[in-house]
């Protein structure tokens, strides 16, 4: 893996390789969320990409940019899900053979996704085992290009173009992004947005939204270094469990981010309901993060706040607990 930082460049440039392939998503308005808010919110409908998420970006730009020789000998990827189906989804785009390593319990509707574009499943205990070792292992073993969900320079500028696409259209509209939040997990999409929106809206304040129990991302820019979480606990955000942040993500981050917000599993749930009734939109738990934070924050003295809505695979089980568990909302 190379080490050397994704620019902005490489941001415009995965977005103009890609334009043929994905889904310029829909920036969506509320007035009750903005009533809710205080302030007008753009929200970038990730959950509306092919795949159901934002990671069909990163994993197809990554792809692309693969050699013959190495489309040629497959690709291996590690993932909670949403990348899981991407580079499988990209794989079969592509005519490339894939094996994806996947928590056993992962949503049902992610490993159901997966398999449905063709990849070879590789399950593995989350709690007691490391996918990226097991990944690792079973690419040297066949040869094949390891496709990691966040630690890549090709990842990060794919995952860019989403916050790429909301600096356009907050132009188009007249606005100035004030801020924008931003899902994280290894930090990819929180790398690629800074990068993408640090030259349309220089004083946008970028801010990064975990899980409160996986603020690894919140307890590594505190402490200047990457720090791992010791223990696993439960969150229903399940893309959102990475221990420690990427190399390159958190080079990029530590210097850009405007902080971190964490949020917990009352909250998301709360935002996946508003999302639902308000929007008509379908968002799973760590796609609605952003939101969850965007309506917990102080938005006073802004005019105008993004938040990207990253993915919208939920088993109904979990869909329907919002629904019931803020029938007001």
């Amino acid at each position: 893996m190379t080490n050397v930082l994704p620019t902005v460049e490489d941001v415009e440039a995965a977005d103009e390789r890609l334009s043929d392939w994905l889904v310029d998503t829909p920036v969506l308005e509320s007035e009750l969320l903005n009533q809710r808010a205080g302030t007008r919110i753009l929200l970038k409908a990730e959950c509306l990409q092919h795949g159901g998420s934002f990671k069909i970006r990163g994993a197809l730009n990554r792809l692309l940019q693969l050699s013959y020789e190495e489309r040629s000998t497959g690709v291996v990827a590690f993932s909670s899900g949403n990348h899981a189906q991407s580079v499988a989804r990209a794989a079969k785009w592509l005519g490339i053979r894939a094996t994806i390593v996947m928590p056993a319990d992962a949503p049902k509707i992610k490993l159901q996704g997966t398999r449905r574009w063709g990849a070879q499943v590789v399950l593995y205990d989350r709690d007691s085992e490391d996918r990226e070792r097991i990944a690792v292992r079973i690419a040297e073993e066949a040869g094949a290009a390891l496709i990691p969900p966040f630690d890549h320079p090709h990842v990060i500028a794919g995952q860019g173009t989403a916050a790429l696409e909301l600096t356009r259209t907050a132009r188009a509209r007249k606005l100035t992004l004030d801020a924008v939040y931003v899902p994280c997990s290894g930090g990819g999409l929180a790398a690629g947005s800074v990068l993408a929106i640090e030259p349309a809206f220089p004083s946008c304040a970028v801010y990064a939204v975990e899980p409160q129990m996986y603020d690894d991302t919140r307890q590594s820019l505190a402490a200047g270094e990457r720090r791992m979480l010791e223990t696993h606990p439960s969150t229903i955000c399940d893309a959102l469990r990475a221990p420690t942040p990427g190399a390159i993500t958190f080079a990029i981050n530590r210097s850009r981010l405007a902080g971190v917000v964490t949020v917990d599993d009352a909250q998301v749930l709360q935002a996946m309901a508003a999302a639902a009734r308000d929007l008509k939109l379908v968002v799973e738990p760590s796609g609605a993060v952003g939101l969850a934070a965007a309506l917990q924050e102080s938005q006073r003295g802004r005019g105008c706040i993004g938040v990207i809505l990253s993915g919208g695979n939920v088993d109904p089980e979990m869909l329907t607990s919002a629904l019931l568990a803020y029938p007001d909302v």
